[in-house]
């Protein structure tokens, strides 16, 4: 009998899991017993993911770096990167205010249901402003400061300080590469045995996935707001799946054929399993152990490149992240009664760019980040209540949109750093 393919197992727990949540939310008891029963197995599936989050980064940073023939390849290989990520968030950026200004979703909400949704998410709205307000009153450059841990155990404690993880692990990736070949070697081969463990430990933890996103699914359709705030919001939640389907399929196939030399049906499809738990999960921490396991395996990135160029793309490569926020800040503005000028949606690309690279990767972030976005161009944060109800469907589009980014760039720094790609599983 055929074996059953990861990707396919996956796809199976989503859809069941739907079903099984329309199904015991008919009864009076069954929200409850989702929540209860059924929701701990999607939490601790994140929860494992998220534990090997870190490890996976270290060990592997560490490994790629050592890895390369000098300081010099190292510099290439960042400064390209750093660029296409630039490039591609200035590009989701202007796919989304293209579209949100054409469709112009805030013309199809009636007053009756605003008042209504912004009177019941009051409190959730005063709690994310506060938050955003601690964040600017540290000053412009505060950003910047918070990329230097200065303790970096207490740094390793929290997957929302990633950027300090990344930094610390570069430093000593360099320092390798700058002391004699027999000093280092004994690092290097301890890092790989761990980095060789960990990954071992990324195979044993998806073997649960179809189990954790049943869950997952499960308990979002049990949570789900009523159809009819929906059907209000509907035309918002189509113009950023419009916005995400464009730059997805659209943008990065274009992408990938010409810069990446690689067929777009065949990266898609390579990387399903990838798209499939960013679905589930709407973190791209959670995912960067599949992630890389997609690239490296599937794709056939040189793990040199995939080492370096993933972990960094999950802290502040979120294409699908910026797109949103653009939809999103437009249309609450639209909602509002406010009419927003060339500059003013110029401070939104600007805004969003630089909010996207400091976006911790995990649920829920793109909303705190959207608190600045607005105020930046003078609407009242409290518009926020109007996206609430179907913010979590859209956070897992963008987070497949964000993890799909990453390994299209991935492909195209592999090409440019004159790598071929060779895969290890043709599945």
């Amino acid at each position: 009998m055929r074996k059953i393919a990861l990707h396919l197992k996956i796809l199976l727990g989503i859809l069941f899991g739907i079903i099984i949540g329309i199904v015991l939310t008919q009864f009076s008891w069954g929200t409850t017993f989702v929540i209860n029963w059924i929701k701990p197995f999607g939490t601790i599936f994140i929860n494992l993911l998220k534990l090997i989050a870190i490890p996976l980064i270290v060990t592997s940073l560490i490994t790629g770096l050592a890895n390369l023939k000098d300081i010099a390849q190292l510099s290439k290989m960042g400064s390209r990167t750093f660029v296409i990520y630039i490039s591609t968030t200035l590009l989701a950026l202007t796919v989304g205010l293209l579209v949100v200004n054409t469709v112009r979703p805030g013309n199809f909400i009636s007053t009756e249901t605003r008042n209504e949704m912004l009177a019941s998410f009051e409190g959730s709205v005063g709690e994310k402003v506060r938050e955003a307000e601690a964040v600017k009153a540290k000053g412009p450059l505060q950003p910047l400061v918070d990329i230097v841990p200065e303790n970096i155990f207490e740094a390793a404690g929290s997957n929302t300080n990633m950027l300090q993880i990344i930094l610390f692990t570069i430093l000593c990736g360099v320092s390798l590469l700058l002391i004699s070949p027999e000093k280092s070697a004994p690092v290097v081969a301890f890092f790989q045995g761990a980095n060789a463990a960990v990954l071992k430990l990324v195979d044993i933890i998806m073997k649960t996935a179809p189990i954790g996103v049943f869950a997952l699914m499960a308990s979002l359709v049990a949570e789900s707001p009523s159809a009819d705030i929906f059907l209000a919001l509907g035309m918002y939640g189509l113009s950023v799946v419009i916005g995400l389907a464009m730059l997805m399929y659209i943008a990065y196939s274009m992408i990938i054929y010409f810069m990446g030399g690689l067929n777009a049906i065949e990266f898609f499809r390579k990387i399903i399993p990838a798209k499939l738990v960013a679905f589930s999960t709407s973190s791209s921490a959670a995912t960067l152990p599949v992630t890389m396991e997609c690239v490296e395996d599937r794709l056939g990135v040189d793990k040199e490149v995939s080492s370096f160029v993933i972990p960094i793309g999950a802290t502040i490569n979120m294409d699908g992240t910026v797109l949103y926020q653009s939809v999103a800040a437009v249309f609450i503005a639209q909602v509002m009664g406010y009419e927003l000028t060339l500059a003013n949606q110029l401070t939104i690309v600007f805004t969003a760019t630089l909010a996207s690279i400091g976006a911790a990767p995990v649920p829920g972030a793109g909303i705190l980040m959207l608190v600045i976005v607005l105020e930046s161009i003078g609407v009242n944060p409290a518009g926020l209540a109007l996206i609430f109800a179907v913010d979590r469907p859209l956070d897992m589009c963008r987070t497949v949109v964000n993890v799909t980014g990453d390994a299209m760039i991935c492909v195209v720094v592999n090409k440019q750093m004159g790598h071929t790609l060779k895969p290890k599983v043709f599945a």
